[in-house]
């Protein structure tokens, strides 16, 4: 369970304090599938930050399983969110110098080995359909290839929580489809829990509970 209480956000302007969050409660269990909506700079991309231990609230509190990540200093927070959580961009973040098997195995350089996730990432590229694009590198792929690839590595840890920030936004309508159903579909044979946070209504409609921003406070659809 992951459980998120009031919940809020400011940045330091000149001309003062921009708050972007105001007291956002959420709660989700295992298994959900959350979808964010809103306007650009309506504060979506920053909650689903926070969720990933990437930026910090002002104020509020976060529950993850029984801990409580943002107590714990810069290293453990890595560790956590190494450990704990997958991330899948728009614009994919993959390593153009390393190949598509090197890029998923990534996120298994940090931290205590694993022997098994050489296997485990050639298992999640066959999933994806990748398994002849091994030894290939970024710039020999296309758009859906990258995103494909970008799952795989998301997955390759097992994480409870997948946070993705407009992973459809960058393909075509069929390409963003076959996408969105190999993402929920792998997502709903792990077990964890997806938080979408994207411009697109089609997208957003996949997930079972649906949100959206609205002046600093999240609200959900009935």
């Amino acid at each position: 369970m992951i459980n998120l209480k009031q919940i809020a956000k400011a940045y330091a302007t000149a001309a003062g304090q921009l708050p972007v969050l105001e007291a956002v409660d959420l709660m989700i269990v295992p298994d959900d599938r959350l979808s964010i909506v809103g306007p650009s700079g309506s504060g979506k991309s920053t909650l689903l930050h926070i969720l990933g231990l990437l930026d910090t609230p002002t104020s509020g509190s976060l529950e993850f399983d029984g801990q409580w990540p943002l107590e714990l200093d810069e290293a453990a927070q890595a560790r956590f969110r190494n450990e704990k959580i997958g991330f899948i961009f728009q614009d994919h973040c993959l390593l153009p110098q390393c190949t598509v098997l090197e890029n998923v195995l990534a996120p298994t350089l940090v931290g205590k080995s694993d022997a098994a996730a050489k296997g485990r990432a050639q298992e999640l590229l066959h999933r994806v359909g990748l398994t002849s694009r091994l030894q290939h590198r970024p710039a020999e792929l296309s758009g859906g290839e990258k995103q494909r690839v970008a799952i795989a590595r998301a997955l390759i840890r097992q994480p409870k929580l997948l946070l993705c920030d407009e992973p459809t936004g960058n393909l075509d309508e069929r390409t963003a489809a076959e996408v969105t159903d190999l993402l929920l579909e792998l997502q709903q044979e792990a077990g964890n829990i997806i938080v979408v946070v994207t411009h697109s209504k089609t997208l957003a409609q996949r997930m079972d509970r649906q949100f959206a921003m609205v002046n600093g406070r999240l609200e959900e659809a009935q």
